[in-house]
């Protein structure tokens, strides 16, 4: 199953089930906002997305991770707007029988999603100065 939301406003994360026999992995991340970005202190984080693509993009892109991947559930939440440092801006959970696939499963969704989402990030200086932040990892 995938589960795909883009919202404005703080996260909810999705709750974890005890009721799942099948799988004994469920990896969970929660991307947070640092206090610097490319070494410059920053106040916030400011997402955008291409409305009414993202989302369908992004849906797509964990159909294909769990067709790619032996895993069993996709759930991921994006927030766009302002987001203040420590908060939550990325959550996902990967369900799967072991956690070597859902690990894998993890670490390629994110990398992809990165790449080949619309979604852009700009990081808010302190100034009020707001510049691209483009990861390279």
């Amino acid at each position: 199953m995938v589960i795909v939301e883009i919202i404005n406003g703080p996260l909810i994360p999705f709750s974890s089930n005890d009721d799942r026999n099948q799988d004994g992995a469920e990896l969970t991340f929660n991307g947070r906002v640092r206090d610097t970005e490319h070494d410059k202190a920053i106040d916030a984080l400011e997402y955008e997305q291409y409305q009414g693509m993202a989302e369908v993009e992004l849906t797509e892109l964990a159909k294909e991770i769990c067709q790619k991947f032996p895993i069993s559930d996709l759930f991921c939440k994006h927030r766009m707007g302002r987001v203040g440092i420590g908060e939550t801006s990325l959550h996902v959970s990967i369900w799967s029988q072991h956690r070597k696939e859902a690990i894998e499963a993890m670490d390629f969704f994110i990398f992809e999603l990165k790449k080949r989402i619309p979604i852009w990030k700009w990081a808010i200086l302190s100034d009020g100065t707001k510049v691209p932040s483009d990861c390279a990892h």
